[in-house]
């Protein structure tokens, strides 16, 4: 049986996607993991950390224990392949003993090399080309505070990262409008574009962030030096001019919302009064991490979306004939 990984965005279709973020919601609003969503017996969940982390490994620590199961944190000094023992053979090796695997690394090659090389299921932590947890959380926020995201305006404002990727993605599987501005020098990767247009998502990349903030519905940043950036005066000096502010967000829809990843640094991609002000999500970001994730592990280890009470009723009529 093939795993279900969870690896990016794109490599899943709309339904199943929209199927996880729905399970987000019903848990948050429900306040409790619903029976079919939880295993029977008590899922392991293996978390690899080859980057530091806060909200990734904590929502997932939660996440996993709440869905029954539990987990284990690990880093390459913990294990051989700190010493040179190689990504499949760790694959083929937690593959016997733990349901899942969570990798937050730098290549991305490291993440689908494991994956591919795994007879469970294998999520993206992160990685230096995207973080589709962290998006999938970012569209449940959007969501609930403003409704449906399909048809909507996100302005991306700095550098095109890892994160933008994922709202490059995002914005083909949801139907959204984004809008990217960035300096020529840090803008998407054009395989990335072309990607897009192929799926025929509407996407905008230009370097004014005042016409991409301009009547968007959301505004979203992320820190100028990410880990394992170098040349911080040169970023910094160069994304200075896309700072979140009290005059760019004032350009948005009045009812607009400001996101960011988090960690974040005032007076630098953002200001405080903008993060720490009214149109800020980023509390409410950081906590549906937690239910995302949940829902997403829920789908990795196989749960099912239940669809309408007929369509139930025709599955147990189904399974009676059978018998």
């Amino acid at each position: 049986m093939v795993p279900k990984h969870f690896l990016d965005i794109d490599a899943l279709d709309t339904k199943t996607l929209r199927a996880i973020i729905d399970w987000a919601h019903e848990i948050k609003r429900k306040g409790h993991v619903p029976k079919r969503l939880k295993r029977r017996e008590r899922p392991v969940l293996a978390m690899i950390f080859e980057k530091p982390s806060t909200r990734t490994r904590v929502s997932f620590e939660v996440a996993i224990y709440q869905l029954g199961g539990q987990s284990l944190v690990l880093s390459p000094q913990d294990m051989q392949l700190g010493r040179g023992e190689t990504l499949a053979d760790t694959a083929r090796v937690l593959s016997r003993y733990v349901d899942v695997i969570m990798l937050r690394t730098g290549p991305h090659a490291t993440l689908t090399e494991l994956a591919a090389h795994s007879n469970v299921p294998v999520i993206n932590g992160l990685t230096c080309l995207s973080h589709p947890c962290q998006v999938m959380a970012d569209i449940m926020t959007f969501e609930e505070v403003k409704g449906p995201i399909k048809g909507r305006t996100i302005a991306w404002i700095g550098d095109a990262n890892n994160v933008a990727t994922s709202w490059v993605h995002a914005a083909a599987r949801f139907g959204f409008r984004l809008r990217i501005a960035s300096p020529n020098e840090f803008g998407p990767a054009p395989e990335l574009l072309a990607w897009a247009k192929e799926q025929g998502a509407e996407i905008e990349v230009g370097d004014d962030p005042r016409k991409a903030a301009r009547e968007a519905d959301c505004v979203v940043t992320d820190v100028w030096v990410s880990m394992g950036d170098g040349d911080k005066k040169r970023r910094s000096a160069a994304l200075r001019p896309f700072q979140v502010d009290g005059a760019l967000m004032a350009l948005a829809a009045e009812d607009a919302v400001f996101m960011h990843c988090l960690p974040a640094y005032r007076g630098d991609e953002v200001t405080a009064e903008v993060i720490d002000g009214p149109q800020s999500v980023v509390w409410d970001e950081a906590e549906n991490r937690l239910h995302v994730q949940k829902a997403i592990l829920a789908w990795c280890l196989g749960a099912e979306r239940r669809g309408s009470k007929a369509t139930r009723a025709k599955r147990r009529k189904a399974r009676g004939a059978r018998k």
